[in-house]
């Protein structure tokens, strides 16, 4: 199981009040969130292996050199103040505990587990992100996204990425590209919606197809080979696939405790240990 750690903890910061707090007044409730979903999710899915992304960067220069207008939006609504000092927080309890937690500097945490998936073969890969962009990665049997809904978690295998958007899934970032995406501060290309987006990424089997056909001109050509550049994640970074496994949880017990204590969190914790040594 691959996690995009920080889809996750926004999600549990504005899922869970921020009246819960440490017993020195620290708001702590994207921690508990976290660590009470990720044991939720060993509980239900059993993964043999388990290893948490690391966005190191929001909003990468590079992807911002070549689409200026690349999630702006992560600049006009800022992390939240509240949210910032936990992060930290997350990283060290998941440290002691023995959860691998892991980022490369530039990038974003989409980069490291599409890099981790391509470095996954032979093995069934559970992603669980709120990044559509990783459905460009769904591979049956062997690759599926566990996606953040109202409902709760959808399973997001090939079928469905054909049933939401008409497309093989790899082809979604073409197809994202082609129709635009406002998460990712895509214009898309004018008059091109979902439906005719859909129509273009299968009759031309993608961005290099459409280009090819002659049908585009030389702006819209210059969009879509770099606005295709930001949207599909690298795969080739240097880093490892983790271990994802540890003999026994907590790898540093009395350092786990005494986390636990300081913040406040000592069911949550206790829940997420238990969760990592249930059987596989």
């Amino acid at each position: 199981m691959l996690v995009d750690g920080s889809s996750l903890i926004f999600r549990a910061y504005f899922g869970v009040p921020q009246t819960v707090r440490a017993p020195d007044g620290r708001p702590v409730n994207a921690v508990r969130g976290f660590l009470d979903n990720l044991a939720r999710l060993l509980n239900e899915r059993r993964p043999r292996r388990l290893a948490v992304a690391s966005d190191e960067e929001w909003r990468p220069r590079w992807r911002v050199d070549l689409i200026p207008s690349y999630k702006a939006h992560r600049v006009a609504e800022p992390v939240p103040p509240g949210l910032i000092p936990q992060f930290p927080v997350i990283h060290e309890i998941l440290g002691v505990v023995g959860v691998d937690f892991v980022g490369v500097p530039d990038h974003e945490a989409e980069d490291v587990i599409s890099t981790w998936t391509a470095r996954a073969a032979g093995d069934t890969v559970e992603i669980v992100s709120g990044d559509r962009d990783l459905f460009a990665l769904i591979r049956d049997p062997a690759v599926r996204v566990l996606y953040p809904e109202k409902g709760g978690l959808a399973v997001v295998d090939e079928a469905e990425v054909e049933r939401r958007y008409g497309i093989p899934s790899r082809l979604y970032a073409d197809f994202a590209v082609l129709r635009g995406d406002p998460s990712d501060g895509l214009a898309g290309v004018a008059g091109v919606g979902a439906k005719k987006a859909a129509e273009l990424t299968r009759k031309y089997g993608g961005i290099g197809g459409f280009i090819e056909s002659g049908r585009v001109g030389s702006e819209v050509r210059d969009y879509l080979e770099r606005a295709y550049r930001v949207v599909a994640p690298v795969t080739d970074l240097p880093v490892e696939l983790p271990e994802g496994c540890r003999p026994t949880y907590p790898v540093d017990p009395e350092r786990s405790a005494e986390l636990a204590e300081r913040h406040g969190l000592v069911s949550s914790v206790g829940r997420l240990v238990t969760a990592l040594r249930l059987p596989r």
